[in-house]
């Protein structure tokens, strides 16, 4: 499974939407309940999920989903 695919589970995990469909384009602004609590959670799945770390300075640099894509895909072929 691909980044999309598993950050797509994530997604529909934490806002408990089974229907969400994430793109590279998508941000907090597209999604009702994606508050800075919801960024906290997302943060912490995705290091569980990929077994990666995020800095902060990192996570301030990111606009949309696709960063989180790219900065994520760039961590777990480190």
């Amino acid at each position: 499974m691909d980044v999309k695919n598993r950050l797509q589970d994530i997604f529909r995990d934490i806002f408990d939407d089974d229907e969400l469909v994430i793109t590279r384009e998508t941000t907090a602004a597209d999604i009702e309940d994606w508050d800075s609590l919801a960024q906290i959670n997302i943060i912490v799945a995705c290091e569980s999920e990929f077994s990666v770390k995020y800095e902060l300075s990192e996570i301030a640099l990111l606009s949309n989903v696709g960063d989180m894509i790219d900065l994520t895909g760039r961590k777990i072929l480190k």
